[in-house]
C-alpha cells in the first residue's frame, strides 16, 4: 500500500485549529463557490483578467446584487478562490480551477446534485449500514435500482461522475482483456453497455455476455442496438445480492470495472465465488477499479477516500472505495490468485488479474 501524506509533518496548534474551522464551515464554502461558479461571477472576474473589478462594478452589470456579491466573494476569498488588490476582486488559481477543470466541476455537480441533502442522514447510514439519504433522491432499496429513474439534475451529474472516471480508461485496456484471444467475455455490472460496445468494435469475433440488473439492461440494450452490436451480445438479467443465482459458466473473461465498490464484503465474496466457478479451464478474471491506496498522487486518494460516504448515505449503505488488498484477499477465498496488476490506467484505475489458484 501506497503511504499517504494529506497534510504537513508538523503542524502547529494554531494551524491545526484553522484546518478544523475548515471543516466545521465547509459546507458553507462548498455552495457559496458553487454558487459564483453557477451564476457567472468566477467567468466575469475571468473576463476582467488580473484588474479585476469592484463589488460596485459587478452590481452595475445588474446580474446581482451588491449584498449577494459581498456574501458569495468573501467566502470565496477566504477559500483561495479569489483574491483582492486595491478593493478589486480578481480570479485565484483555485478559481481558475473550478472554472476550467472538467473533474472539478464534475465532482462538485455530483456532491450538489446527488450526495448534498442525502448525506445529513450518514450517521443514521452508517449506524444502519442501509442508504437512509437515497430518499432524498426517490423510494429505492438501493441507488442502482433506480439509477434509470433518476430526476434532474441528479442523473445527469450521476453518469458524468460514473462516465469520467470509468470512459477514460477503456481505450487503453482493450490489449489486456483480449490479451489471452479469449472467445467469450462476460460483463458482469454492465452498466449502460459501453465497455461492451468498445470490446465488440475492438474484436469483430467476440461473444459479449453483459449481466445486470434488469432495468440497467434495457438501458445497455438500447446502447448496443444503437451501435449495431447488439446481434453479437447476450443479456442476462440478474440481481448478484442474490447469492443463489449462479453466473452464465464456460466464460474465458469475465470483466467488472467499477463495479465491486458497489457491494459489502460479504456480497463481494459471494460474487467473486460464483465468478470463479463461471471460468473456463483457463479462463481469466479482470477486475478494474479506482483503489485509493494505489494512486501515484495524493489528490487522487483524497477524491477516492471521500466518494466512500456516498456508497453510504445514497448507493447501498455498506459499500466504499476499497484498498487493493481487500479484493486480493477476497479473490483467494474464492479460489483465485492474483496474476498481475496494473496501475495508472485512465484517470485513476488499477487493473488486477486473477486466474484459477488450482
Amino acid at each position: 500500500m501506497l503511504d499517504k501524506k494529506f497534510s504537513p509533518d508538523r503542524q502547529t496548534a494554531f494551524e491545526a485549529r484553522f484546518e478544523a474551522q475548515k471543516i466545521a464551515f465547509g459546507p458553507v464554502v462548498f455552495q457559496c463557490v458553487r454558487y459564483a461558479w453557477k451564476r457567472g461571477m468566477l467567468q466575469t472576474l475571468a473576463d476582467a483578467g488580473e484588474t479585476g473589478l469592484s463589488i460596485a462594478d459587478m452590481a452595475g452589470t445588474g446580474r446581482w446584487t451588491e449584498y449577494a456579491l459581498k456574501v458569495v466573494l468573501e467566502t470565496c476569498l477566504s477559500a483561495g478562490v479569489v483574491f483582492v488588490h486595491d478593493g478589486r476582486y480578481a480570479l485565484d488559481k483555485a478559481g481558475f480551477c473550478v472554472l476550467t477543470d472538467s473533474i472539478t466541476q464534475i465532482n462538485i455537480d455530483f456532491n450538489h446534485d446527488v450526495c448534498y441533502q442525502g448525506l445529513f442522514k450518514l450517521d443514521e447510514s452508517l449506524d444502519a449500514e442501509k442508504p437512509i439519504g437515497l430518499k432524498a433522491l426517490g423510494e429505492w432499496p438501493t441507488l442502482y435500482q433506480g439509477l434509470s429513474e433518476l430526476s434532474e439534475p441528479a442523473k445527469t451529474s450521476w453518469f458524468a461522475f460514473d462516465h469520467y472516471y470509468s470512459d477514460t480508461s477503456f481505450p487503453s485496456i482493450m490489449p489486456d482483456v483480449f490479451a489471452t484471444a479469449p472467445r467469450k467475455v462476460m460483463d458482469v455490472g454492465a452498466n449502460t453497455g459501453k465497455f461492451s460496445c468498445a470490446a465488440l468494435a475492438y474484436n469483430a469475433d467476440v461473444e459479449l455476455h453483459l449481466v445486470d440488473l434488469p432495468r440497467q439492461l434495457s438501458v445497455a440494450s438500447t446502447t448496443l442496438e444503437t451501435a449495431g452490436v447488439r446481434a453479437r451480445a447476450q443479456l442476462h438479467p440478474t440481481d448478484l445480492l442474490d447469492a443463489a443465482l449462479a453466473l452464465p459458466a464456460g466464460m474465458d473473461v469475465i470483466w467488472m470495472s467499477q463495479f465491486l465498490s458497489c457491494f459489502s464484503e460479504p456480497a463481494i465474496a459471494t460474487i467473486l465465488q460464483r465468478a470463479a466457478a463461471a471460468l473456463a479451464p483457463q479462463g481469466q478474471l479482470l477486475v478494474m477499479d479506482t483503489f485509493w491506496d494505489r494512486q501515484r498522487y495524493d489528490i487522487a486518494s483524497y477524491c477516492l477516500i471521500n466518494t466512500s460516504p456516498y456508497f453510504t448515505a445514497m448507493a447501498s449503505g455498506n459499500s466504499k472505495i476499497y484498498e487493493s488488498g481487500d479484493y486480493v484477499r477476497l479473490a483467494e477465498a474464492a479460489g483465485l490468485k492474483l496474476l498481475t496488476a496494473r496501475d495508472g490506467i485512465g484517470y485513476c484505475h488499477s487493473l488486477l488479474r486473477f486466474g484459477r489458484s488450482e
